[in-house]
């Protein structure tokens, strides 16, 4: 049996202690939701998850292509926004980049070796 002053000993921190219950309640502040941008395009992904954006390279390493396939929508916008945005325009990799619209649901990019940065490009516009 506990005696009655170690009982108080061990109650009365308890009874002076503040419960969850009488917090004051605070409204959490508003969080604005994120606006998704609308593209005239859109990228789906490959049936593994991943953006599909692939190397090509031909004659003996001398051409190196980048492909982009399935897209939906304008591919003429994708294709606009690519080469405006991919490189800085006065920048040599800039002046070699040539987009090409094939087959209208394609897109190959020459001048550009780099495929992860055009992965890269798409994850950052929330593809």
């Amino acid at each position: 049996m506990l005696r009655v002053a170690s009982f108080r000993r061990f109650v009365s921190p308890l009874v002076r202690a503040r419960c969850y219950s009488q917090v004051v309640k605070t409204t959490p502040p508003v969080q604005q939701a994120p606006v998704a941008v609308q593209y005239p395009y859109f990228l789906p992904r490959n049936s593994r998850g991943s953006i599909p954006v692939y190397t090509d390279i031909r004659n003996a390493g001398g051409r190196h292509l980048i492909l982009i396939r399935n897209i939906e929508g304008n591919v003429n916008a994708l294709a606009h926004d690519l080469r405006k945005s991919l490189f800085p325009p006065n920048s040599p990799e800039g002046a070699r980049l040539h987009v090409e619209v094939k087959a209208s649901k394609h897109l190959i990019i020459t001048g550009c070796r780099s495929k992860q940065r055009v992965t890269e490009w798409f994850q950052e516009r929330g593809f």
